[in-house]
Parts: C-alpha cells; structure tokens; sequence
C-alpha cells in the first residue's frame, strides 16, 4: 500500500506520529507536508496529494490542518478525489463505508494524536460498502 500525506504548520506533530505508524506497518508514504509550525499555504501540499489519488499513483491520501476544511476545499476539486473531515472515528467509518472516501482530512486544532492515529487505522482498514452508496458516489463528479 501507498500514502500520499500533506499538512501545513497545524499538523508536523500529528504527519510525524502517523507517518511512524504507517511505515512501521510496511506502508510507503509520499511526504509532502511542512515540518515546522512556521506559517505556509495549505494548498501547496494539498495539490500533490490530490493529484497522486486523482491519477491513481497512491491507494490513499491524508491531509492535515487546523480544521480540515481549507484542505477538503482543495483536494474536492479533483475529478477523482473524495475528500472527508473527520474528527471521531465514527465519521471516518461513515466516510469510508458510505462515500468511498480516498483522502482523509483531519483537523489539528480539533482532535487528539491518538484520535488520528486511530482514525487513521479504521481508514485503511474499512472497506467501501457499495451498493445503493456507490449509485450516490457515482453521482459525485460534475457532468454526471
């Protein structure tokens, strides 16, 4: 399995502690995102990451900022991205489960490392359940 993994200056603590976990599980991890907490422009590290699920080069994305939502906003523009704020593990079972969601975005400012770490896991591990949801997720991209 391939990640792509992004983050602006909310988030170096929380891609540090998911990339560890990640690879420690024999997954590669495409590192876009920022180290430091010195100020950047979220949709610099989102493009690369949408573009890499957009052209199916990676199995999945993850997005990191203070609320999520200014990185959902971004990578939503690609034809081929489903892009879904969590911050409970059971939105992201949901997001998973019901809109195929292939990028996860987590809000810094409003969950714990723990929190994500976890969300993170149920991610990778819950599969699309289909059926009447994949006619609804058929519907998502424009000109449908």
């Amino acid at each position: 399995m391939t990640i792509s993994i992004g983050n602006d200056h909310a988030g170096p603590d929380y891609k540090k502690a998911i990339v560890e976990q990640l690879e420690a599980k024999g997954i590669t991890v495409h590192n876009y995102g920022t180290d430091t907490p010195d100020s950047v422009d979220y949709p610099d590290f989102v493009h690369p990451v949408a573009k890499d699920v957009n052209d199916g080069k990676v199995d999945f994305g993850i997005l990191i900022c203070g609320t999520a939502n200014g990185v959902a906003m971004t990578a939503n523009k690609y034809q081929n991205v489903r892009a879904g704020v969590c911050w409970i593990n059971e939105i992201t079972e949901l997001a998973r489960q019901h809109n195929n969601a292939n990028i996860l975005c987590i809000p810094a400012r409003f969950t714990s490392i723990p929190q994500a770490l976890k969300m993170v896991d149920t991610f990778l591990n819950t599969e699309f359940e289909g059926g009447r949801h994949e006619r609804r997720v058929n519907k998502i991209p424009l000109g449908c």
